[in-house]
């Protein structure tokens, strides 16, 4: 009878542990733009790089990043999937940076991109963990819109354009990084959109995060 309630009471924690762990995974999506203004989001240098047009934010002008400074999570995500409609004109150049902090101006020095590009002439294209694993193949076209998909949990970063998944990376206990890189890390942080040239334009939309406890 003891090994019968033994097993009973081992089966019953199991079962908690795989339901508790299955709502972690599968908590509601949280939109982090509300598609009529850049409230809950801050950019620096250049800001009118970034503008909401048709529900979507456009991004087109000279260098400058739009941080997420909203009220999900205090802007700071550890472990996490996100994902955004993306849309490219011919010859931009973009980015989805995470773990990233705000900064005035000058490139993000904090956390990963993933690369938006389809077409400009950096040949790492739409789906890279920009500089870690460098994708040369399209998986999605310009002028319609793709899904841009990210997930990191603990050390490990999928990213996936349009469901076809194009990085899956696990970071090492000690990545290796030159003194330009070395906080190009997984730490937690905010997100950040990229305005990359006044050559560039791009659209998002749709943009959502899933916390992962």
């Amino acid at each position: 009878m003891k090994a019968l309630l033994k097993s009973l009471f081992s089966l019953i924690f199991c079962l908690t542990v795989l339901v508790t762990s299955s709502a972690q995974e599968t908590s509601e999506w949280v939109p982090l733009f509300d598609g009529k203004s850049l409230d809950g989001w801050k950019v620096g240098e250049n800001a009118d790089t970034f503008s909401v047009v048709d529900g979507q934010i456009k991004v087109a002008g000279p260098r400058a990043h739009l941080f997420y400074v909203g009220a999900v999570e205090e802007h700071n995500f550890r472990n996490f999937e996100f994902k955004a409609k993306v849309m490219t004109k011919p010859g931009a150049n973009s980015g989805i940076y995470f773990h990233t902090e705000y900064q005035e101006d000058g490139w993000p020095s904090y956390g990963y991109e993933v690369q938006v590009n389809n077409s400009q002439q950096d040949w790492k294209r739409t789906g890279s963990l920009y500089g870690i694993v460098d994708v040369k193949e399209n998986y999605a076209t310009d002028n319609e819109w793709y899904t841009e998909y990210i997930k990191v949990k603990d050390n490990r970063v999928i990213v996936k354009i349009n469901d076809v998944v194009t990085v899956d990376y696990t970071q090492p206990e000690q990545p290796k990084r030159g003194d330009g890189d070395k906080h190009r890390i997984l730490r937690g942080g905010t997100f950040a959109l990229q305005g990359h040239d006044p050559g560039s334009v791009v659209f998002y939309k749709d943009i959502m995060v899933r916390p992962i406890k």
